[in-house]
């Protein structure tokens, strides 16, 4: 089983490195939003009021063709957006690049606002209706109907069907059980099963069931969650001021080391930042319009503008709060007792300690994947083990990015004893190891909620919203696979498709953490980059559609607003 992990870790290392990791993507990504919004004359400021005035209903016509309002179509999208993204998700950037990856979540959503607004109104414009007379929508048929690439459409249909489970499946259901379980103790299997069988009640109802329950859970959550939020930030306002500056001065520079944390370079906390910040908000993945293609409007502009809200209440709202939590309550360079997972555990040979700067050196550039010779060796060999505790020497153990603490051995519940295989620096038997180092993701954001005015009751909120966020997000992407189904085999296809769906969010409830994320990266780039592609073939289509739309508006509004 080991071989096997192994195998599959470095073959999904190998295509994220060529996708989503690769030099170039947060460049096309970042690119195409800033060509848009520059060419569009920037649409996030400009049309930003407006779009609040056509989701608030204002010019609302229910004779439109469509299943959803404006509003409802919001709050899907939205639903399929606020996710782990804002939980685990900014824990994570932060965990990598410190807090200039929270610098880039920002950039990511400002540009992404117009990419999202490109997007959408494409899809919008050449959606269609399937077998039983509702809308369908998203990239692939912009890509068909438009561009005639079919074999383009089809490989981003299937790159969308993947990604539901990469997405909206996979690590939605495995952070929250992680959540569940940190907090309350319940074994992961269980909240999987339980909230399996919930998912596949919702899902079976199909669009207008998912619509009711994203336009009543969307709302919830985010009050739930923000004021939590703010619980913190107040509880440690002194720290807000210099978390600021920090995430601002590191931008170009790369965040230091400090205490735990052995410092990110400017390239890692970029890319890293980028790419949570993708997954955070879906800008340019092609995710969000299929959701918005089911709106009444007539006009595809209109439901563009809606969509610019997105990232901006996703990102620059949500991700906010959650990065200035973890930041202002110091957690993310601290260290904490948890479980190692051997996916981020590895033993390196030698004895390094974090006060000397050669080995803080050695083991930030034997962590951030730079082009430098890698001046730390993987252990292999044996270690002898007593009651729990290694008495060999010459070996370090890494976990988490961090130099671990106080790591004890166990087999069951009771403290192994024995001799450890180690070969090249992963651990070979079937053995759980507890101890200190840095955390991230989900548990690094529970921490994080602890040290605010609410104590230790802010996990409890983390749960709560984690639970919210990340179900109402599985809920929206089932809907997105299930319209790349239809596209690809037609309506029959469907029930089988939600079956597998739900049965991938139990199975991930109990999935190694950091796998999931791994695919998850590697699904999003496979839907993104021919998402960008199509967008920017038809960029002067999109200047034409503006214009046109402004050209009606004021006809049929002579008096303004």
């Amino acid at each position: 089983m080991s071989d096997v992990l192994t195998s599959l870790t470095r073959l999904l290392n190998l295509l994220d490195s060529l996708l989503g990791s690769a030099q170039y993507f947060p460049f096309l990504l970042l690119g195409t939003g800033i060509f848009f919004t520059f060419y569009l004359k920037f649409p996030q400021i400009r049309f930003f009021k407006h779009a609040w005035r056509i989701v608030s209903g204002r010019y609302d016509n229910p004779n439109s063709r469509g299943d959803a309002t404006h509003f409802q179509a919001l709050a899907t999208a939205i639903s399929g957006t606020v996710g782990t993204g804002n939980i685990g998700g900014v824990g994570l950037a932060l965990y990598l690049g410190g807090p200039a990856a929270l610098f880039w979540m920002w950039m990511t959503a400002f540009f992404g606002m117009t990419t999202k607004f490109v997007e959408v109104t494409l899809s919008h414009k050449y959606r269609a209706e399937d077998e039983d007379g509702f809308i369908v929508g998203g990239p692939m048929y912009v890509m068909e109907r438009r561009l005639n690439m079919k074999w383009l459409a089809v490989f981003f249909a299937v790159a969308t069907v993947v990604s539901s489970f990469g997405t909206g499946s996979l690590p939605q259901s495995n952070s929250i059980a992680s959540g569940i379980n940190s907090t309350f103790g319940i074994p992961e299997w269980i909240t999987g099963l339980v909230l399996a069988i919930i998912l596949g009640l919702v899902i079976v109802g199909g669009i207008r069931r998912i619509i009711q329950v994203a336009e009543k859970l969307v709302p919830t959550m985010a009050v739930i969650y923000i004021v939590g939020a703010l619980g913190v930030i107040f509880a440690n306002i002194d720290q807000v001021g210099a978390s600021f500056v920090a995430v601002i001065s590191d931008a170009f520079t790369g965040s230091a080391a400090a205490e735990g944390f052995l410092g990110a370079s400017f390239a890692y906390a970029f890319n890293r930042g980028v790419n949570r910040g993708l997954f955070s908000n879906e800008a340019g993945q092609g995710s969000a319009p299929i959701a918005h293609a089911a709106a009444k409007a007539d006009e595809p502009i209109s439901e563009g503008m809606v969509s610019i809200l997105e990232p901006f209440i996703d990102t620059i709202v949500i991700c906010t709060l959650t990065g200035l939590v973890i930041l202002s309550s110091g957690v993310w360079t601290e260290k904490h007792h948890t479980v190692f997972q051997g996916f981020d555990m590895e033993f390196v040979q030698g004895h390094y300690s974090e006060t000397d700067p050669a080995d803080r050196n050695a083991l930030f550039t034997h962590l951030s994947f730079t082009m430098e010779a890698d001046p730390v060796q993987s252990f292999d060999g044996g270690i002898e083990v007593i009651n729990g505790v290694a008495v060999g020497s010459g070996f370090t153990v890494l976990h988490n990015r961090s130099l671990a603490e106080e790591v004890r051995y166990y087999e069951g519940d009771s403290p192994f004893t024995g001799e450890l295989a180690i070969e090249d620096g992963k651990l070979t038997n079937d053995v759980t190891v507890k101890g200190k180092s840095l955390v991230h993701s989900v548990e690094l954001t529970t921490i994080a909620f602890t040290r605010g005015i609410f104590g230790d009751y802010g996990k409890y909120i983390v749960s709560i919203g984690l639970v919210l966020f990340a179900f109402s997000t599985s809920v929206a992407w089932s809907y997105y696979g299930d319209r790349a189904m239809t596209y690809l085999f037609g309506v029959k296809s469907v029930l089988p498709y939600r079956l597998l769906y739900v049965i991938g969010f139990f199975i991930a409830a109990v999935a190694d953490t950091s796998l999931v994320w791994l695919l998850s990266a590697i699904a999003i780039a496979f839907m993104t980059i021919p998402n960008l592609f199509a967008s920017l073939m038809l960029h002067k289509e999109m200047k034409a559609l503006i214009d046109e739309y402004w050209h009606d508006f004021r006809e049929e509004h002579p008096d303004g607003y």
